[in-house]
């Protein structure tokens, strides 16, 4: 009965992260940020892990994720700034909470990867670590070595052609022979 429960919470949990947080990557709606500038403080801080999701419609107030622009350097990255005027035919005018200026870009929806949703504080190191090429090295050669391992150590199956002898117990092993006493004549 647990097992069942504990398999339909699994079920369940990965239906909404297909549904809600599958990455744009994988044909999902959101986008998944860390968060390496100080431009958004106090709103979001450096190291903050932050999920964008697509929306109809982008407004002022918003803040939201955009690509940056070919020719420019970082061209496709994504910017996390809030939208402080412009309309989705012009462009939007962007800038981080933390800046004195809008940015030199103005996004369009189609180059807008999404709005805010979520923030994670401080968990951007910790991903960033996760997707550092020694760890996922590790994990692939532990992956590979079970496999390995799960393949050798396995019980070779039994061939249907050849019967089954049935096995005997094993014999008592004699640790002494008894000692026969032979009376002597004398």
């Amino acid at each position: 009965m647990i097992q069942r429960i504990v398999r339909l919470a699994v079920l369940v949990v990965f239906a909404g992260w297909f549904v809600a947080l599958r990455p744009a990557a994988l044909g999902g709606p959101a986008s998944w940020i860390v968060v390496a500038g100080e431009s958004m403080e106090p709103a979001i801080q450096p190291g903050s892990l932050v999920v964008v999701t697509r929306a109809s419609d982008y407004r002022i107030g918003d803040v939201v994720a955009y690509h940056v622009p070919d020719g420019y350097p970082g061209a496709g990255e994504l910017v996390i700034h809030r939208i402080v005027a412009g309309s989705a035919d012009a462009g939007f005018v962007v800038r981080g909470d933390n800046t004195n200026g809008p940015d030199i870009w103005r996004p369009r929806p189609a180059e807008i990867a999404g709005s805010l949703w979520l923030t994670f504080p401080d968990v951007g190191p910790a991903i960033l670590f996760l997707r550092s090429p020694i760890v996922i090295a590790s994990f692939a050669a532990a992956i590979a070595t079970y496999a390995v391992l799960g393949v050798l150590g396995a019980p070779r199956p039994v061939s249907p052609s050849r019967p089954v002898r049935p096995t005997r117990p094993p014999r008592p092993t004699r640790l002494a022979r008894p000692v026969r006493r032979v009376a002597r004549l004398r």
